[in-house]
Order: structure tokens, then sequence, then C-alpha cells
């Protein structure tokens, strides 16, 4: 393929990716978008068997299929997902959901007193880093596991300076999963005697604090 529209907007020679995350596709295999340059002058240059891509299109060019075998099951459940997107609308519909489960958990946790580590505006559409509570009570541990033993799984925080942690937006989630959760964290609080999520941002990055 000739991917004409993406060298007028980015200056790149190859994109790869996986089934899942926001294709809401099964992990199991990644795929790549190469340019065809690019691709013919990386012949020779793998240093895997299994992941020499020039290999690889070249023997599917000739036979149509996979060099080696290939996951049939994540393939077919990838076709469902590539399906189940075009009928959401595309990237816009899909993001436009994902927009409002992350307005919608936002607005939830600022009920609850919880801050968001980003200002408004930084935040994204995939995952948000909330503040931990700054209660005596709270213990990430313990706060994990009874949000988990009520069906909902949160990431710890990460690359950050302060203690939080992340809850995600994207796949099939909408607004009665997003009020499940919501609610399943308030019932938490309650469980561990925490009033209300309330943390205070260090001085040094008060100026990305909501």
């Amino acid at each position: 393929m000739r991917f004409r529209w993406m060298r007028k907007k980015l200056p790149f020679d190859a994109l790869i990716s996986s089934a899942n995350k926001c294709f809401e596709g099964v992990p199991g295999f990644g795929f790549s978008l190469v340019r065809r340059s690019a691709l013919e002058q990386s012949k020779g240059n793998a240093h895997s068997l299994s992941l020499d891509l020039y290999e690889q299109s070249v023997y599917l060019e000739k036979t149509g299929q996979w060099r080696f075998t290939p996951p049939t099951h994540v393939v077919a459940a990838f076709l469902q997902a590539m399906k189940e997107h075009t009928e959401e609308g595309g990237v816009a519909g899909r993001l436009a959901r994902y927009s409002r489960n992350q307005q919608r958990l936002v607005a939830g946790m600022k009920a609850l007193g919880f801050r968001t580590l980003l200002n408004e505006k930084w935040l994204s559409p995939i995952i948000v880093t909330f503040l931990s509570p700054q209660h005596d009570n709270f213990d990430f541990n313990t706060f994990y596991d009874r949000i988990k033993a009520k069906g909902f799984v949160i990431y710890p925080g990460k690359l950050t300076v302060v203690d939080s942690f992340r809850l995600g937006c994207i796949g099939q989630l909408y607004d009665e999963q997003i009020d499940q959760v919501l609610a399943a964290i308030k019932v938490v609080l309650a469980e561990m005697q925490i009033d209300n999520g309330y943390a205070e941002l260090p001085e040094e990055n008060a100026v990305t604090a909501v």
C-alpha cells in the first residue's frame, strides 16, 4: 500500500501497532505500515527470523499466507474489532466515546474529592492519573484489592514524583461501566474509613494541578 496521506502529515517511514488497545481487539499480534522503499532497503538487515518484515512481506505477496503459523483466533477477533470500529464511526466516533468516558470519570472522581495529577487541559481520553488520597487510612494495595474484588482493575501510578494511580477510559466502556467503577470507589473509600480522596500536590508541581 502507498500511504501518501501519511507523508503529508508525519515524516516517518513506518508505523507499528498492536491488535488491541483502542482497536479493542485482543492481544496476540502486531502490524506494521511501512513505506515500500524503506522496507526494500531493509532486506537482509533483520536480526530476527520471525520478525523479518521484509521477508514476511515478500512471502505474503507471493503466497497470501503468513510465513509462520498465524494466531487465527486473534486475527478473527481483529476483523470483528475493525467492523465494530467502523460501525462506531471510525476514529472520530471512538474518540468521542473515550472523551465522554474521561469527562464522566473525572467529574465523578472530583465529586469524591479526588484530584487529577495534570491540569484539565492536559488530560487524555486514554488514561487519567489521579493523586492518591493523603489520608492516614489510605494504602494503595488495599485500595487496589478492594476495587478488584468489585470487578475493576486499576493501574498504579508510574513516572510521577507523587503517589498516584491511573484509571483507563478506553475499551468496551460506556456510561454504565464508568458509573459502576465510581460507585465501587465510593464504597471502598467508605470501607477504608476515608471521608474523601483529596490530596495536595507538591508546590513545584502546582502549575499542573487542577
